[in-house]
């Protein structure tokens, strides 16, 4: 049985590991596709809800199974030092997702290293709903995201950079983790399943890596 992942704790009870450094594609039409959508007008947009799985050969009507509707809420990302924090108020989640330096280095008081990364120790995807991240600043944002599948591959992860003007959807199934920014703080419009099944990788655990996130574009 796997455990529960735990959210909050010290940086430091994390271990210094390796990196794979993950690569940032600006968000556009085509880099999305396959793991969302672009969205200008939260309120016109719909979150796909996926149907109750059949549990043997008799399928479940095609009228049922997908009725529990959605949660929205403020997602804040903020930064205390060089720890990064989300809140999710429509699932009521708290969570630490990640830092801009070695864990065992890193301080929750000051900020010791540029906020140009943040170093993810966590992916999940939820099977029961797609999910909307709107920003409610208009300031750039990244999104960590992988196609589904539950051999996760590290190296097939991408980081979507979002330069704050629309909103990013996500499909049900895609590997993900919060939203990020370089930002001191930032609040998104979350919307999502309300059931909020949640299957997760811890990636230091597995894969005796952390992720490495970057959170600024470098001008071309």
């Amino acid at each position: 049985m796997s455990e529960i992942p735990q959210y909050i704790f010290k940086a430091s009870d994390k271990p210094s590991l390796p990196l794979i450094q993950v690569p940032l594609v600006v968000a556009t039409e085509e880099s999305v596709k396959g793991y969302g959508a672009l969205v200008d007008d939260p309120g016109l947009f719909d979150i796909e809800i996926t149907r109750w799985p059949a549990q043997g050969w008799r399928p479940v009507d095609e009228d049922s199974g997908d009725e529990g509707g959605t949660v929205e809420g403020i997602f804040t990302c903020e930064w205390e030092g060089d720890v990064l924090f989300g809140r999710n108020e429509a699932v009521h989640g708290y969570y630490v997702l990640g830092w801009s330096r070695d864990p065992q280095e890193a301080s929750e008081h000051s900020r010791t290293v540029p906020r140009d990364q943040v170093l993810l120790w966590h992916m999940n995807y939820h099977p029961d709903g797609g999910q909307l991240f709107y920003p409610l600043e208009n300031k750039p944002f990244v999104v960590p995201v992988a196609l589904p599948g539950d051999d996760l591959k590290p190296e097939n992860v991408i980081a979507l950079w979002c330069d704050g003007t629309r909103g990013l959807y996500i499909h049900p199934n895609i590997w993900h983790e919060g939203i990020f920014s370089a930002s001191a703080s930032f609040r998104f419009l979350d919307r999502q399943g309300a059931v909020h099944a949640r299957v997760s990788c811890n990636l230091g655990e597995e894969f005796g890596h952390y992720l490495s996130v970057p959170l600024v574009r470098e001008e071309t």
